[in-house]
């Protein structure tokens, strides 16, 4: 990373890069749509982090990253949850009703759960 010089510049995700990746993602089908969120998250993860790390007047460094240098795939997990709850949704509506409307948002809701409160 460049060393600030008064003049840096905050970079942003370019909507074309977006906008061409989905239009690949579209081509490309649904077996690579982990691949496809995993690349676009990092990039999130990137432009968030260039900015963290720009120096601002009157704000303080943030500490650390206490997991040791792990990722942390939340945003990930919570896309990939949304992206299959709509299917197990629909296939538990037809196969089995609310009761498996309910068991498909149940066991959506468990994997997120014990994700969320794992141990570090």
């Amino acid at each position: 990373m460049p060393a600030y010089n008064g003049t840096m510049t905050i970079p942003r995700l370019p909507r074309e890069d977006l906008t061409a990746a989905m239009a690949a993602r579209r081509e490309l089908g649904p077996d690579y749509d982990d691949a496809f969120i995993e690349k676009v998250v990092d990039r999130i993860e990137e432009a968030l982090g260039t900015r963290a790390a720009a120096p601002r007047p009157g704000r303080r460094p943030a500490p650390p990253a206490s997991r040791g240098g792990e990722r942390d795939h939340s945003l990930a997990m919570a896309v990939l949850s949304l992206l299959a709850a709509i299917p197990l949704s629909a296939i538990g509506v037809v196969n089995a009703g609310l009761p498996g409307l309910l068991f498909a948002i149940a066991g959506i809701v468990l994997i997120n759960f014990t994700y969320a409160f794992r141990p570090r």
